[in-house]
């Protein structure tokens, strides 16, 4: 039955087959589907932090996702190490050998020793990843290397959805276990001066000292679909200070040293396109026009062929979030394919970038509003 469970393919389908688990409990559950309890592997629910039964969860979210077709049986699929974790994992979901979780003083210590890390990485100072892990592994109970580093890439997970920098080694895995997601919270509002000091770090201005154009552009980053989560408590509320997306936006020393890196690079692109010429015409329009203009930098593919470019840089990883204006928004619609967006990123390192071209709103980006301009004034009603 491998060929049906590689079917299943939607995050949504195993939530709710989780949130089923929840609300009916555990016997009523498997008693309603025919399943026998897990002997070896159980997936936690993100929004509960409940630990549920695998195979099962895995038979009914297929019926979820194939609702025509119904949940699988107990008899049509194996469970274990071999299919359904895999599955699970795949799909986001924190899987866990009976017997293993994780407790709060494993948590906390894991969550401390990222942080380190982080705050070596901020400083560019040298460290090793695997004496981290093996040094934290005489902490805990047994863990193996491969379960501190997801559980590593958790805490990334949990970082970004707060808009901090992550390790960039450490990709971000979705679903991070409910006492993780409390515990990472908990560190950041109780060290707030580190959690300063590793963002003042991160952007700080260094312009690279060599400027190699060869390979820097990179795909961009594909969209993420992942289980959507209830909030541990209260939304935590970070001083706008570290907020790392906002601050990138708006550390004007580090946008003009990327603005600069790019109109470099426009250089050398048009001088491998043999359209050397062209270079005469490029104009920083951010520099003496300001900011209003939608985009920073107008160059060209042929004389009669503009590219407006919008540029971002951030000295953090490759899928750090960036912020889109409104008027940068609008302005990306009106060019249409004459927009270019220039995210550029570990700008202090090894400059690299991708390139997203045309109607922003198009991308395949979530754009989250996050600001309002309140006024006293309304649109009246066309009726």
């Amino acid at each position: 039955m491998a060929a049906e469970l590689s079917r299943l393919q939607s995050p949504s389908a195993i939530q709710d087959a989780l949130d089923e688990f929840v609300r009916l409990g555990r016997a009523d559950f498997l008693a309603r589907y025919g399943f026998g309890k897990s002997r070896d592997y159980l997936v936690r629910d993100p929004r509960s932090g409940e630990l549920c039964d695998s195979k099962a969860i895995v038979g009914v979210a297929f019926g979820r996702q194939f609702p025509e077709e119904g949940p699988l049986s107990p008899e049509e699929f194996s469970g274990g190490e071999a299919t359904v974790v895999p599955k699970l994992r795949a799909l986001g979901f924190e899987v866990v050998k009976v017997g293993e979780d994780w407790s709060q003083d494993e948590v906390r210590a894991t969550v401390a020793s990222y942080f380190e890390m982080l705050r070596l990485e901020a400083l560019q100072f040298s460290y090793k990843k695997t004496e981290f892990n093996a040094a934290l592994r005489q902490d805990l109970k047994g863990r193996s290397k491969a379960s501190v580093e997801l559980k590593h890439q958790n805490i990334s997970s949990v970082l970004y959805s707060m808009g901090l920098p992550f390790i960039p080694g450490y990709k971000p895995r979705s679903n991070a276990q409910l006492l993780l997601r409390k515990a990472v919270q908990q560190f950041v509002l109780d060290n707030p001066e580190l959690l300063r000091q590793i963002v003042d770090a991160l952007e700080e201005v260094k312009p690279p000292s060599e400027h190699m154009f060869n390979a820097v552009v990179i795909a961009p980053p594909a969209l993420e679909l992942v289980a959507r989560g209830e909030p541990a408590g209260p939304k935590i509320r970070l001083p706008r200070k570290v907020d790392f997306a906002a601050r990138d936006e708006s550390n004007r020393k580090l946008g003009r040293a990327g603005e600069q890196w790019v109109i470099d690079f426009e250089h050398q692109r048009l001088i491998e396109a043999g359209q050397a010429e062209l270079f005469q015409r490029v104009d920083w329009i951010s520099d003496h026009l300001g900011d209003g203009a939608g985009y920073d930098i107008l160059s060209y593919d042929a004389p009669s062929q503009p590219r407006y470019i919008e540029v971002k840089t951030t000295n953090g990883p490759y899928a750090s979030p960036f912020i889109i204006s409104r008027n940068e928004l609008d302005f990306s619609q009106e060019a249409g394919d004459a927009f270019f967006l220039y995210r550029l990123f570990q700008f202090r390192q090894t400059p690299s970038l991708y390139i997203l071209r045309g109607d922003i709103s198009r991308q395949q980006l979530h754009l989250e509003p996050i600001d309002y301009r309140a006024s006293f004034r309304r649109l009246a009603s066309n009726a």
